[in-house]
């Protein structure tokens, strides 16, 4: 007989797991009085339980002078330790609406928070004539968490 746990999905609050047996076919016990007991932890006594929603930390990567020069600019948005999965990150330019990036996977770290990342690629004219560049994170009905830069700020 073999047992094996698999994570199916889970919410803010709780983690859903389905257990799988698998009986060998040749096997001739009478399974009707059969009894299984199974040990599952959760987590390791020395970690916590992450509930409820941990908005990350957000970071924009500026572009080199060197890379303004060539005609075009990517812009790095780094999200770090949000809970649960599930952040989308997303950008504006000025008053505009959204843009749209490339978002990286989400990477699940070993304390429970996810981190991830999106880039964003402007022309040189497009950043430098830009109001604000925003990086927004946004997770279902929260407040987004975002960061805004202003390329005249920043140094060419």
């Amino acid at each position: 007989i073999t047992c094996h746990f698999y994570r199916l999905f889970y919410t803010t609050q709780i983690t859903y797991l389905f257990l799988y047996i698998k009986v060998a076919e040749s096997s001739s016990r009478d399974l009707s009085s059969l009894t299984l007991t199974c040990h599952l932890s959760i987590s390791p006594p020395s970690s916590s339980l992450l509930v409820g929603v941990v908005r990350p930390s957000l970071t924009v990567l500026l572009p080199s002078s060197e890379e303004q020069d060539q005609g075009n600019v990517a812009l790095v948005c780094l999200a770090n330790r949000g809970f649960p999965e599930g952040w989308k990150l997303g950008w504006r330019l000025g008053a505009g609406g959204p843009l749209q990036g490339s978002q990286s996977l989400e990477v699940l770290e070993k304390d429970g928070h996810y981190s991830w990342s999106s880039s964003l690629t402007l022309t040189t004219d497009q950043w430098r004539k830009a109001g604000s560049v925003t990086c927004e994170a946004s997770l279902k009905d929260q407040t987004p968490v975002t960061h805004t830069l202003e390329p005249h700020h920043c140094s060419q």
